[in-house]
């Protein structure tokens, strides 16, 4: 049977294979959480929070949102588990339509702009180490996406080693900023002028803005669900893990920060990490940081460009235009021509970030608007994909009827995990990615010249209905021929 764009599912070529571990999942998902953002982000935080105690809070809030869309998920991928995550709940949810233009953003916006932004900072923090010239972070960016590339065109079992060491090397090394932060002297109490003067409120929009960016990323474990084993019991398991990993990794470093810096320190500071090495180990540590952060960038990319190729496959299974994307082999045990599609257009995206003040910040402003409508999007569909299956089984949910990747309804009994405290848990969700929708796209139009980033990313997003036009004539023709 024919999917939705026309393309026959047989002629995809290979399928997924579940050999991804629980620990291989989280450490997938700990690799793209804790990224550059926790080095960069508190001192943010800082300056707009009218206490140290509103700053620990936001960063324990921060953790609790993301476990409660992790169960979201774990429900989502449980019982719809496919490589093509999101785009797969949203087709399902919504039809196929939404799903294209998810999968395009995704393509063109959303996964390839944070590779590029990602890249940057890895661009950034290498120049500190090792500089290039005028353009010395865009070409390190550049060769950091072509190496991590051809990484994962080798194959996802070199992929995901790489990834498991690399996790454990970040881990070890947030632990030693940890126990600096602890083993330096306190910072004595200096009044908050930022946050307290004026009669602030407790803490501002912005700060649990950056709170929640640095928490992103948990979501691309949907990616996962088609190559990992058991899956109804282990997507759970991951995420949560994973969440609880990051959470207590993220409250030990923000405690380590205001003890040896202070509030009114963290607010003042550029690189307020560097500067806990400074003060703990004077220049040779901060220069060590910059290794660190390296690493770090290198373990988000990697993870990055692993996830978002799964859509880019999952767009060429169902569609006539993209049918060379849909094609797996099963030797690299990956989809080798959505990864180097994904690469191209991440490179061109490096190439015009090159010539803006700052490349990370136009790439941030380029994704924010697009991730959280589709992050909103996807959370809502919870609910109508629940209802589906009501309808569907007509016993309230006992037994559910789903369409196999040949595009067949099939029967089976639904064993898959359900989120606790349902409806409440999802529209909590609902809530908080509709308030980041907002908050982002006021945020990306503020900048200079980031507004040009987000709307650009708004343009690309826009010319995607053109292309969906022309998917579904190409599918109507090829199921006539």
């Amino acid at each position: 049977m024919s999917s939705p764009g026309g393309v026959p599912q047989a002629a995809a070529g290979g399928q997924p294979r579940p050999t991804l571990t629980v620990f291989d999942a989280v450490s997938m998902i700990v690799g793209i959480v804790i990224g550059v953002g926790i080095f960069k982000a508190p001192s943010i935080v800082a300056g707009n929070v009218a206490s140290e105690a509103a700053f620990i809070t936001l960063w324990i809030a921060g953790g609790v949102i993301s476990l409660i869309g992790a169960l979201c998920y774990a429900e989502l991928g449980s019982s719809h588990p496919n490589a093509g995550g999101e785009y797969y709940f949203l087709s399902r949810a919504y039809g196929d339509w939404l799903g294209f233009l998810f999968a395009w953003a995704r393509m063109t916006v959303i996964q390839t702009g944070a590779i590029a932004a990602i890249a940057f900072v890895f661009g950034d923090y290498a120049s500190t180490l090792l500089p290039l010239g005028g353009k010395s972070a865009a070409i390190y960016a550049a060769l950091a996406v072509i190496a991590i590339t051809a990484l994962n065109v080798a194959g996802t079992s070199q992929s995901k080693w790489v990834q498991n060491a690399l996790t454990t090397a970040l881990v070890v090394t947030v632990l030693a900023l940890v126990a600096s932060g602890f083993a330096a002297t306190p910072a004595p109490a200096a009044p908050v002028a930022a946050a307290a003067a004026g009669g602030k409120a407790w803490f501002s929009g912005l700060a649990l803005i950056f709170v929640l960016l640095t928490y992103g990323g948990w979501n691309e474990a949907a990616y996962l669900t088609a190559e990992m084993r058991d899956i109804r019991r282990n997507i759970v398991r991951a995420l949560v893990i994973g969440i609880v990993v990051i959470t207590s990794l993220y409250l030990l470093l923000n405690i380590a920060y205001v003890r040896a810096l202070g509030l009114a320190g963290m607010q003042a500071s550029k690189a307020v990490a560097s500067d806990l090495m400074r003060a703990t180990w004077g220049e040779g540590g901060a220069w060590v940081l910059g290794i660190v952060v390296v690493s770090a960038a290198l373990s988000t990319l990697n993870a990055t460009v692993f996830t978002g190729a799964r859509t880019n496959y999952a767009l060429g299974r169902d569609f006539v235009i993209f049918r060379a994307l849909g094609r797996w082999s099963d030797q690299a045990s990956a989809p080798v021509n959505a990864l180097l599609v994904q690469g191209a257009i991440s490179l061109a995206l490096v190439g015009l970030a090159s010539l803006t003040p700052d490349g990370f910040q136009t790439m941030v402003a380029y994704t924010a608007p697009a991730f959280w409508l589709f992050f909103l999007l996807t959370s809502i569909s919870l609910f109508l994909l629940r209802r589906q299956r009501n309808a569907q089984s007509g016993t309230g949910g006992a037994v559910n009827l789903q369409k196999d990747d040949d595009g067949v309804w099939t029967n089976y009994q639904e064993d898959h995990y359900r989120v606790p405290l349902y409806p409440i848990t999802p529209l909590l969700f609902v809530a908080a990615c509709a308030y980041m929708l907002y908050s982002s796209f006021n945020y990306a139009m503020s900048l200079d010249p980031g507004s040009i980033g987000a709307m650009v990313g708004i343009a690309m997003l826009a010319s995607g209905v053109p292309v969906l036009m022309w998917a579904r004539r190409a599918g109507a023709a090829a199921g006539r021929n």
